[in-house]
């Protein structure tokens, strides 16, 4: 847990702990069972114009790793499962606001005037001088306007992976989508992720990249398996037309 000091005086605490082995264990399970599965986002992501606890369909999960769409976005995002949550009351962040007691306190502090001290401030106040008056040709004070620094917004590059052998890649800038994704090989991918040096965004492509390789091989084996058994089948069919033909033309 940790705690974030606002400026006025508000504690947000949230939870780090994500979904556990046990949430992705059934959360499988409700993919294979063709339900509809559903996680929270623990961050907002405002590139993407997503608070806290917005709402994730969950597409596949392999490992830690889990592909959802967030609620309003027309895509496909990695998260891990540390960035979700099972439910939206364990996404959404408990917010403590202390009272600004500044002005409170020092009213209640302060002592309450006596009538005889009241007229004497008001006899004070009515013989304090006024404020000297500026002279002439003497240049007033410039006023100072302070400006804030122009905001630039962010720009985002999504990789999301579509079937075994392509991905697409979508850029937003802020919340604006830039142009049509793109689609691009795997081999592209692994190779810009290498090209960057990040270790988790690494293994999180690999990943995907083994598991469309073995999903690959394993499609490959299969189909030999077919292959062999549809032979074997022709050449019993040959033997016994080779033997009808001589048993009929001795």
């Amino acid at each position: 847990m940790f705690a974030h000091v606002c400026e006025h005086g508000e504690v947000n605490s949230r939870s780090k702990a994500g979904l556990t082995a046990d949430d992705l264990e059934s959360l499988s399970a409700g993919l294979a069972a063709g339900k509809r599965v559903t996680v929270y986002l623990r961050d907002p992501m405002p590139a993407l114009g997503l608070d806290a606890g917005v709402s994730a369909r969950v597409l596949s999960i392999d490992g830690t790793t889990v592909i959802a769409s967030p609620k309003g976005v027309d895509d496909q995002l990695p998260f891990e499962a540390s960035e979700l949550h099972r439910t939206r009351a364990a996404a959404t962040s408990a917010t403590v606001t202390r009272p600004h007691a500044s002005s409170a306190s020092a009213t209640a502090a302060a002592p309450a005037k006596s009538p005889r001290n009241q007229s004497s401030a008001v006899k004070q106040s009515g013989s304090a001088p006024s404020r000297t008056p500026r002279e002439p040709g003497q240049p007033a004070a410039a006023k100072t306007t302070r400006r804030g620094k122009p905001g630039t917004a962010a720009v985002s590059v999504t990789v999301t992976s579509v079937d075994a052998t392509t991905w697409r890649v979508s850029v937003l800038h802020g919340s604006k989508k830039q142009g049509k994704p793109t689609e691009v090989t795997a081999d592209r991918v692994a190779r810009a992720m290498r090209e960057l040096g990040d270790t988790t965004a690494m293994s999180a492509v690999d990943g995907v990249i083994d598991s469309a390789r073995a999903a690959a091989q394993k499609r490959i084996d299969e189909l030999s398996d077919e292959l062999e058994t549809a032979r074997a089948a022709l050449a019993q069919l040959d033997d016994r037309l080779g033997s009808t033909v001589g048993t009929r033309h001795p």
